[in-house]
């Protein structure tokens, strides 16, 4: 059982934060623990075959044998919504003790898989390889297993915490802690969270509490040392609905929308074409094929590039789904 002992000062400054490299993290242990979340089995198959090949090893091993985490890539987000790379910026400036701290105690008892044992050789340089080779990693890990995803993840989770906004409006702290997950108890002032390997009690002291909502987390994780400030990663409600397959565009609805000069263009518009094609193909005039074209390239549904003396148009990916010829994500 871990304890967060919260003053005042400390209520008062609890925020929200939507951190990609804390998911990033959490959904490692998806990778780890497959049978903990059944709901992403269909992501994990999808994330593991687009792994590079050398990568999977290394990736494996920052989750210790009770799928603990190493607290220095969990770093505590400065901003509602940092972006991965600002993330990824304070990980790589982690002093090299911190580093191999965490490692070991990620593992602990037992010691650190060989893949990490640079982080037990003599020396800042073997320490110093072993980061950056981990932030590199972890960079192409982001690339081809969450960045594609990363618009849905981010909605479910902005939807969790405009849910828990209310929750703090209309009930307060109690209602708010208490209510996001079986595993927490608030009480006098302190933040229980049960079913935990580690036992100790985090004093708050001022320095508030920071709540990250995650798809991939499958219970309340805490960071593991007693003495990091305290923050909590915790399931985000929706997340049942995350890969729920996108209803088919409507064919109708994308009239209506655009109307049904723009509607023909976009469909014409799968391949590369020129004006003067455009206007051929409708029996209409090539300025008035212009005029639809500004505005659908102004919007982002046309792409265009010069081919010589013309320019060819074609339609953007987002005009793409809009048309229903481009399954979505996942």
């Amino acid at each position: 059982m871990i304890s967060f002992l919260l003053g005042v000062d400390d209520l008062a400054d609890t925020r929200f934060a939507i951190s990609p490299l804390g998911e990033l993290m959490e959904s490692l242990r998806v990778l780890r623990a497959p049978a903990l979340h059944p709901l992403h089995h269909g992501w994990r198959r999808t994330a593991l075959a687009a792994l590079a090949p050398g990568d999977r090893p290394l990736l494996s091993s920052l989750v210790g044998p009770t799928l603990a985490l190493p607290d220095f890539l969990t770093p505590r987000p400065a901003v509602h919504a940092p972006a991965f790379q600002e993330e990824l910026a304070v990980v790589r400036a982690t002093p090299l003790d911190v580093v191999r701290h965490d490692l070991r105690a990620a593992h602990a008892p037992r010691p650190l898989p060989p893949v990490l044992r640079q982080a037990t050789a003599p020396g800042e340089e073997p320490v110093r390889e072993l980061l950056d080779t981990l932030c590199a990693v972890l960079a192409r890990y982001w690339e081809s297993a969450l960045l594609p995803y990363w618009p849905r993840i981010r909605l479910v989770l902005e939807a969790d915490v405009r849910h828990r906004a209310g929750q703090l409006a209309t009930g307060g702290a109690g209602a708010l802690l208490s209510g996001l997950h079986p595993n927490l108890r608030w009480r006098g002032g302190v933040l229980t969270i049960a079913r935990m390997i580690g036992r100790h009690e985090v004093a708050g002291e001022g320095r508030g509490l920071r709540l990250t909502p995650s798809v991939f987390a499958h219970k309340p994780a805490p960071p593991i040392s007693a003495e990091a400030p305290p923050m909590l990663a915790y399931p985000g409600r929706g997340t049942a609905t995350l890969w729920e397959p996108e209803p088919a565009p409507d064919a109708s609805a994308l009239t209506a929308l655009l109307g049904a000069p723009r509607t023909t263009l976009l469909r014409l518009l799968a391949e590369p074409l020129p004006t003067v094609e455009l206007a051929r193909r409708l029996g209409v005039t090539p300025s008035a094929v212009s005029q639809q074209l500004g505005v659908l390239h102004a919007t982002g549904l046309v792409t265009r590039v010069r081919d010589g003396r013309r320019v060819l148009y074609r339609r953007s990916p987002l005009a793409e789904r809009l048309a229903g010829d481009r399954p979505a994500p996942g």
